[in-house]
């Protein structure tokens, strides 16, 4: 607990899924999770889960360094560049909650915003208390407590690699429609999650919620900071050698 960082590089990496092979390796966790286990999609013979939005999404995963097993996954997905104004799933969910004087998304600069979407854990790394049919990996018990600390580093890895695929892709904001406690975990991490509409029915309840990427990151806490660096970094190389192998 003392570097969270070297904790997590020690068993864990975040790896942007920029080919292919990789995005099919994202495809299968999320028919595993939504379709074969927790049911909340329909079974595809090809035992792949995708949508519309995945052509318009950066996706990344989180891979087991001793293993090589990818654990999860998640993706942001962004604006449609032929029609910037099409809305976001969440905008469609929570049409009739978003708080428009809080936050109206179709105001925000289209190219600058990004939803995160299906995360996915896979069962191996779900076993704890509460965290069954949490996709998410976050629990009320997940960060242990006074006598056993842990740190949930898949759910939290995740979603610090979709803010570091943000700003390298120059997404200022994302929102995100979540369990309604995802605030108070971010908040033991520095992170400020901002509610912006009510409560809606969607695999249970949710709320919709925004982030600003670049507060995020200088607003980490002195635990959670030496991670993000630690998974800014694997993104940035990944990045890197995406395109190093296109040249």
């Amino acid at each position: 607990m003392r570097n969270l960082g070297e904790g997590f590089e020690t068993y864990f990496q975040v790896v942007p899924a920029l080919t292919p092979e990789l995005k099919e390796e994202v495809f299968r966790i999320r028919h595993e999770v939504f379709c074969d286990e927790l049911k909340f999609e329909p079974v595809h013979p090809d035992g792949r889960e995708t949508d519309e939005y995945d052509a318009h999404s950066l996706h990344c995963l989180l891979r087991n360094i001793h293993d090589g097993v990818f654990a999860g996954c998640a993706r942001l997905i962004l604006t449609r560049p032929e029609d910037p104004q099409y809305p976001l799933p969440f905008e469609k969910t929570c049409k009739a909650t978003i708080d428009r004087n809080i936050a109206d998304p179709q105001r925000f600069p289209r190219d600058k915003i990004g939803e995160v979407s299906r995360l996915a854990i896979i069962a191996k790394y779900r076993r704890r208390k509460g965290e069954k049919r949490n996709v998410g990996g976050f629990s009320d018990h997940c960060f242990g407590d006074e006598k056993r600390p842990r740190f949930p580093y898949i759910p939290v890895g995740l979603y610090l690699g979709i803010i570091a695929l943000s700003l390298r892709h120059g997404v200022d904001t994302i929102f995100v429609l979540t369990d309604p406690r995802l605030a108070t975990h971010f908040g033991r991490l520095g992170v400020e999650v901002k509610q912006i509409g009510g409560r809606v029915e969607h695999r249970g309840q949710r709320v919709p919620s925004m982030m600003d990427c670049k507060s995020i990151v200088a607003g980490l806490n002195l635990l959670t900071r030496p991670l993000y660096k630690v998974i800014a970094a694997e993104v940035d190389q990944g990045i890197g050698r995406h395109e190093a192998a296109k040249n």
